[in-house]
């Protein structure tokens, strides 16, 4: 029956009209990894690589008394928004604590992209019962096309309190400080350890004062990145991960006793910003393959049901592939599903192999070679192996996206026109039908969808706007595919 899954897979494979003899996935990860650099906002090192870009927000959090400058703008947009930074820094420590063995002389620049994460995470939970989670009136910012250099728009600084809950972002942001301190944890131990306090400090106010940010600060937070799918799974998405850096028996009684009270096995096949629900299933079925952890034999169970759901050939509604191979669901920026899911697939594979398991999907098996293949071809088809030809990352191929909607990217740089470009100045850079004068190499765009179609404009932004959660989990993927890029 196994052969009848690869039969499916390999005609979803062949279905692109052109397929290459392969990608140069070391210098694909490269250019990942140097993008973020691109999204950095603060004053910026001297090892600085995308010299286009300058200091930017110094001031950030001055109004509400505080430092938060630094961290990093989170798509074509000049606002830093903490749930999804977030989430991408936690993505950019999973990749690493996976697949950082194999990224070779790109591992330095990928912890060098999650300290950067982590140093603003860190100023924004230094108050006890506080976390500042966004910096940046979103509707001001969104009213103007202006390069960060020259933002003049409202800095507005938004927190949630003992007042006014937001377990979910507070609930990723203790993920990701508890994921960074792993990935520190030999590198610089007393970092590590400032981190694992800090986690475990932010995730008691989450659980304690448990809310939905996006009530809390309705006007600010939505519909930019609402939270659509309830604090729940944060709580144990933390939980999850805490556990994972301390090794502490309250935070596997917490996962064990709020399984279902915080459903853990709602839409098993949802991972991204907003919905952790597959990548805690993943993250936890880790120990049980490994034989540690019979208490979470049920997210296993819910992790082979993810993967049995994603899979080319197996009908589900929630997800199906192009002509041209490409996952597809529904909602914007495709992108971030087909690296989020890629990612865990190739983690799940990992995990199996080391158990020597397969995942048993009704009357067929699914083994890790094949959840490896189907990540393989989700990037391969970033990367330029689809019905257009074209690479959807900035810099890499020959034929890429050359309009992105970002405003650093289209907007002259200060180099290139030192005075100021005001905030609808710009206006004629976003309607220009030129190239962007910036290459933010690197940048993954939104990309196609079902139709395997792309149009090259930045007014449309679903399929032309980069974002670093796109980038973050496929920073672990193409790290794993520069040294295992074969077939096997």
């Amino acid at each position: 029956m196994a052969r009848s899954l690869f039969l499916v897979l390999l005609i979803v494979l062949l279905s692109s009209p052109e397929i290459y003899a392969g990608h140069d996935y070391r210098d694909a990860l490269r250019k990942s990894i140097m993008f973020f650099e691109g999204q950095r906002s603060g004053k910026l090192p001297p090892d600085q690589r995308l010299r286009w870009r300058r200091d930017s927000a110094l001031r950030d959090g001055s109004s509400a008394g505080v430092d938060l400058s630094g961290g990093y703008y989170d798509a074509g947009d000049n606002v830093k928004f903490g749930f999804p930074m977030a989430f991408t820094t936690t993505m950019l420590s999973w990749s690493i604590i996976d697949f950082g063995r194999t990224m070779g002389p790109e591992l330095r620049n990928a912890v060098k992209a999650v300290k950067w994460g982590t140093d603003y995470l860190l100023k924004a939970t230094a108050i006890p019962g506080v976390v500042f989670v966004q910096v940046g009136d979103a509707y001001s910012d969104h009213n103007c096309w202006e390069r960060p250099e020259d933002m003049d728009t409202l800095r507005t600084v938004y927190k949630i309190d003992r007042a006014h809950p937001g377990s979910d972002v507070a609930g990723e942001t203790a993920a990701a400080l508890a994921a960074a301190s792993i990935v520190f944890r030999k590198r610089d131990p007393a970092y590590s350890r400032r981190l694992l306090d800090r986690a475990t400090r932010v995730f008691a106010f989450a659980n304690r004062y448990r809310g939905a940010y996006s009530n809390s600060l309705y006007h600010a937070v939505c519909p930019f990145y609402c939270d659509f799918n309830g604090y729940q799974d944060e709580l144990l998405w933390g939980a999850a991960w805490l556990h994972k850096a301390s090794r502490k028996r309250a935070y596997r009684e917490f996962i064990v006793k709020n399984e279902v009270v915080l459903r853990a096995g709602d839409t098993i096949n949802e991972f991204g910003w907003d919905n952790k629900h597959a990548g805690i299933n993943v993250l936890i079925s880790k120990e049980v393959l490994m034989g540690k952890a019979e208490y979470f034999e049920s997210f296993k169970q819910n992790a082979d049901g993810f993967i049995c759901s994603i899979l080319p050939g197996v009908s589900h509604p929630q997800v199906q592939y192009s002509r041209g191979g490409l996952l597809v669901k529904t909602g914007g920026s495709n992108m971030q599903h087909v690296t989020s899911l890629s990612f865990l697939l190739l983690a799940y594979s990992n995990y199996l192999s080391h158990a020597k398991k397969v995942v048993p999907c009704g009357e067929l098996t699914a083994s890790p070679s094949l959840l490896r293949q189907v990540a393989k071809r989700q990037v391969d088809y970033i990367l330029g192996d689809n019905p257009l030809g074209m690479s959807y990352m900035v810099g890499y191929g020959r034929r890429f996206p050359r309009r992105i909607h970002h405003r650093g990217s289209s907007v002259p740089s200060v180099s290139a026109h030192p005075a100021r470009i005001g905030c609808k100045e710009g206006s004629r850079y976003f309607l220009s039908p030129n190239p962007n004068p910036n290459l933010l190499v690197g940048a993954v765009v939104g990309g196609p969808n079902v139709t395997d179609a792309f149009p090259d404009s930045r007014p449309y932004f679903v399929q032309s706007e980069p974002t670093t959660y796109i980038n973050a989990p496929l920073v672990g993927l193409l790290g794993y595919f520069s040294t295992h890029s074969s077939w096997r």
